[in-house]
């Protein structure tokens, strides 16, 4: 939603003048198989670890394969410039002074990461604390480990060159597992899957669902015009985006206190 908490308590405080509805576009918790998992996590009995994995190929490997993109190139350099400026300025709020690398790092976060982190709080919680981090090739990589008090969760990220998507949300209980399978989001109408694992009195059963083929982006717009003409609040709201930003700043002082 934004770099910053200011941007944030801004982006509240109009909402509130307003009176409008604000919903952050975090449509992978509105996929049909994300929600059934949230359905059907007590299934599993008690959570024993969590992982949760988004490493990517770069965007445009898959965009420029399956639509036109206009990348105009007679934007004036200032202006560039001034976008990083208004960008390291921001950040700046948020972290205070820190190394270029943690800057690009927080900025993976805020993209990539805040969808991955975002649908983990919605699926078991928000961790008690950061109890570890790591990071390299210029922050474009990081792994955190997660304490959740009775059980650890390692988060992993990255963009290579590969041409291909996987990222996934892997909770596993006490007698059974659940795997939330994205796919990417700029194809239409590839399906997000639940996969299940259960042991039950000798029997073990592995099981894949695909509850729906309409897009997540889809289910994700239908939902907030029933929030904008219902008055309900969405459940990726403002003040949810800011739990999410707060677990960024944590994960960089993990990588600061770690260095």
């Amino acid at each position: 939603m934004c770099l910053s908490p200011r941007e944030a308590e801004n982006i509240i405080a109009a909402r509130d003048r307003s009176g409008k509805t604000v919903m952050v576009a975090y449509m992978r918790r509105f996929a049909p198989a994300f929600n059934e998992a949230v359905e059907r996590l007590p299934e599993l009995g008690e959570i024993r670890y969590a992982r949760v994995h988004d490493v990517i190929g770069e965007n445009r490997l898959i965009v420029d394969q399956t639509a036109y993109v206009d990348r105009p190139d007679d934007i004036p350099p200032e202006a560039v410039e001034a976008r990083w400026t208004r960008r390291a300025e921001l950040v700046r709020e948020a972290l205070g002074d820190v190394p270029e690398e943690l800057q690009w790092t927080y900025g993976l976060l805020c993209g990539l990461g805040s969808h991955d982190l975002s649908a983990m709080r919605e699926l078991i919680g928000r961790p008690q604390r950061v109890a570890a981090a790591t990071m390299w090739r210029s922050g474009g990589y990081l792994v955190a480990l997660l304490d959740y008090g009775d059980f650890m969760v390692t988060y992993e990220t990255g963009v290579d060159d590969q041409l291909r998507f996987d990222a996934h949300i892997e909770v596993y209980g006490a007698s059974g597992s659940l795997r939330v399978q994205y796919d990417t989001p700029y194809v239409r109408h590839f399906p997000t899957t639940l996969q299940l694992e259960r042991t039950d009195g000798d029997a073990f059963e592995r099981t894949v669902v695909r509850p729906h083929l309409k897009d997540p982006y889809t289910h994700e717009l239908e939902y907030f015009h029933d929030a904008v003409t219902t008055g309900t609040t969405p459940k990726t709201s403002p003040e949810d985006y800011v739990q999410d930003m707060e677990l960024f700043v944590d994960i960089i002082r993990a990588l600061q206190s770690g260095s």
